[in-house]
Formats: C-alpha cells, structure tokens, sequence
C-alpha cells in the first residue's frame, strides 16, 4: 500500500516512473545504463525519478543538475556493484536524494572517489531519509558543496559516515551514525576560514580508530579548521577517542550534547582557533572530559560552562606525552569556567593551565566532587592570572586547591591561604569532608 501511495504521488507530480521504463527490482542484470539514460531524460525536463520497492544492482551512475531520486523508505535498494562509485555529482546546482537504500556492499571504490556516495561543487546537495550501508570508505563524501543531510542512517564505513570538505553552509542534523571504521561526522577545510555547518540531532555511536594515532582518528564528530561551526544536541557515544573534537577551529559552538563513554577526551578543542563556547553538555565517561587547549598554539577565547562531567578514569588509549589523563576539565587561556558540576575524576576535576601557558583564566561557582585533587593550577614562572573563586570542594582527599610546575606538585593546600603567588587570586573557595 506504502509503495502504491508513493508511486500514485510520483505520477501526480509527473514524475518518472523507472518499472516504465523497464528498469524492474530484483534481477540479476545490471540496471545501470537504463537508470542512467532516465536520470539524464528526468533532469532534462525537471522531473524526480521514483524507484518502486525492490533491489537494484547497479554502480557508477552521475546525477545531473536537477536530478531528485527518490523510493520507497527501507523498501527501495541501489545495490552497487563495484567497479568504480555508486553515486555522483559534480558541478551542478541541485541534486536530491530520498528514501531510498544505498548498499555498497563492501565492494571496491576506486581511486578517484571518497565515499560511496560523492558530491563535489554541488551548490544544494541533498539526502533526505536514506539509509547508506557497508561502504569501504566514507559513507558520503561532500567538497566544496552546501545543502543537507537529515533523518539518514549511516552504517558499517571502513572510513567516515559522512566527510565534508570546504563545505558551504552545510546541515547535518537528525541523522543515525554507527559502526564506523574511523570517524562519525567530519567537517573539514583544507584551509582554515568559514564554513557554518550546523551538525545537530545526531545519533553517533560505535567509532572506531582503526587507522591508529593520537586522535586523527577515531572522533564521533571531528571538526577541522572550520570556523562558525555550531554542534549542538547530539547524543554521542562508545568512540574510540572524542565525541567531540574541534581542532584549530574558531568561533565553535558546543552545546547541549550528551556524550557517554568516549575512549579520551570528551570534548576538545585544541590547536588554532579562538573563540570556543561548551555549554550545558554532559558527558558520563571519559579520560578527560573537556579540554581547552594548545595555548602555545594560538587556542585562546572559550567559556566552559553549565556542563555535568562524570566518571573520568585516568587511563587513555595511548601513553600520555605531556599531563596524563583523569581532569574532569582542563583550560590554558582567556577562559572563563563557571557553573560546572565535575564528579568522579580520577586525577583532578579542573586543572588550570600546563606550565607557562596559563593566562586570563576565571573559574568560579563550581562544584567538584569526588576527585583526589579539587583543582590544579599552575605556579611556573611566567605563568598568566589566574581567579579561582567561590567553588564547593567535596571529598578531595589530597587537596582542594594545589600549586603545580608541570607535572609536580610544588605546593601545599592553597585553599586557606597557603602559599602565595602574584598571579593567583583565591577566594571565597569550600572544601567540605575528604
């Protein structure tokens, strides 16, 4: 009845009906050439193709400006069948794709594509209620292109699910993204400037590292040198590395999520940028939940706040090379750090600054719970201001509040005074039972 209902709407529209033209579901025979030559005459006067339930093996097929495809949602397949790509677009205005399963079947992609499905330098590109599976590379790979992603699932990519290059304006919102070979959803430049992607409402789960590293790899949203960027409301979890990590990207939004047992860091944004807003986020589980980082980089400008951090283990998915693993936050400079509630953090809950590279750093009204060490704050010379103040400290059984040059501890507690130091500001701070 579904599939009735659909093809009596596509023939109300006037559109192209692909059993017409002798292109039927289930058979052996390669439907390609015969879906192309009715792709090629559908764009020519503006009409969408419908594909009836069934599976279609087919492979290499080009969309033209103004191509809309469109199935049956979980009915209608485009099984590919090697040799080359299964979808693509390149230098055209609008392209369109619904309801319909694209199926690589874990079959070779040539070199010349990136993804199973490939759109480049397409003004609107458009996927909408799709389900794109068993992909030997990326799911979707988008350059220099705008339009959307939205209500998909993304399944089984030896690569990403979705990877967009020099994107323009771009939505990611709504989708299912799992079992992914090394990343969720990338958002990338080759060259650091505006892109304005909105990633929101997304499901990722299950990513894996497979290709190694440090955390090139392995992330469930990545953004990369793409400034403006808003992430928000995404449920995230069980990555190899972040669930979020933006890396030498300014101007980024990061609210609202909920990530859940990611291998390292939660929430990151490192390297160049500036301008980092975190907010009301919760992550339960991690080896560090949110780090603000590479002041000696150029990373600077950022407020953390109104986050709930959990169950932060010291032990990550590589021998540490500088600090180590178990903060709940960790922040470097011209940041604020309000309003936080850090539970259950192996090393310390907030620690603030990494030897000289300290400097504007406000952290004030939060609640730190749990943790050994309430907060670290570095005393090297050369260190910037530092105001820690009116924080509830509970159960840190080594100290509240605590001097460190790199990775010593050098003071005792400065929670009541203590040790003084010209660049640090402490008041109004409670440490409760240890």
């Amino acid at each position: 009845m579904a599939g009735a209902q659909t093809l009596a709407m596509a023939e109300l529209r006037g559109g192209f009906d692909a059993s017409e033209a002798g292109i039927l579901p289930g058979t052996e025979d390669d439907q390609s050439r015969k879906l192309q030559d009715l792709i090629d005459r559908a764009a020519a006067v503006g009409q969408p193709v419908f594909l009836p339930a069934g599976t279609y093996e087919v492979a290499n097929l080009e969309l033209r400006d103004g191509s809309r495809l469109t199935g049956v949602p979980g009915l209608t397949r485009l099984v590919y069948r090697g040799d080359g790509h299964l979808i693509a677009a390149q230098d055209v205005r609008r392209v369109s794709v619904s309801g319909i399963t694209f199926d690589g079947a874990n079959r070779w992609l040539a070199d010349y594509t990136e993804g199973l499905l490939s759109f480049r330098s397409v003004d609107e590109a458009i996927i909408e209620n799709c389900e794109i599976a068993g992909s030997r590379k990326c799911g979707v790979y988008l350059a220099r292109s705008g339009g959307r992603i939205t209500g998909s699932r993304l399944t089984g990519a030896a690569e990403a699910g979705i990877w967009a290059i020099e994107g323009k304006a771009f939505d990611i919102t709504g989708n299912r993204i799992f079992d992914c070979g090394n990343g969720g959803i990338l958002v990338h430049r080759w060259t650091k400037g505006e892109d304005g992607t909105v990633i929101s409402g997304n499901r990722v789960a299950r990513i894996g590292a497979t290709n190694g590293g440090t955390g090139q790899f392995g992330n469930g949203i990545n953004v990369f040198r793409a400034d403006n960027v808003l992430v928000s409301g995404n449920h995230v979890s069980h990555c190899a590395f972040s669930a979020i990590r933006a890396n030498s990207a300014s101007n980024i939004t990061i609210s609202g999520n909920q990530c859940f047992r990611s291998g390292e860091t939660a929430l990151y944004a490192e390297f160049e940028f500036e301008g980092a807003l975190i907010e009301g986020n919760l992550i339960d589980g991690a080896a560090i939940g949110i780090s603000v980082a590479n002041f000696d980089q150029g990373g600077r400008l950022s407020t953390v706040s109104d986050n709930i951090i959990r169950r932060i283990i010291n032990k990550g998915p590589y021998e540490p090379e500088v600090s180590g693993f178990g903060f709940g936050i960790s922040v470097e400079a011209d940041t604020l750090v309000r309003g936080n509630l850090v539970e259950g953090a192996e090393t310390a809950a907030i620690a603030i600054g990494w030897g000289p590279y300290l400097r504007n750093v406000i952290v004030s009204d939060n609640i730190l719970r749990d943790s050994p060490e309430g907060i670290r704050v570095s005393v090297v010379d050369g260190s910037g201001r530092a105001m820690i103040r009116d924080n509830l400290i509970e159960g840190a059984s080594r100290g509240g509040i605590l001097g460190y040059r790199w990775n010593d501890r050098v003071t005792e507690e400065l929670l009541d005074g203590g040790e003084t130091f010209a660049h640090l500001d402490l008041t109004g701070n409670i440490k409760a039972g240890s």
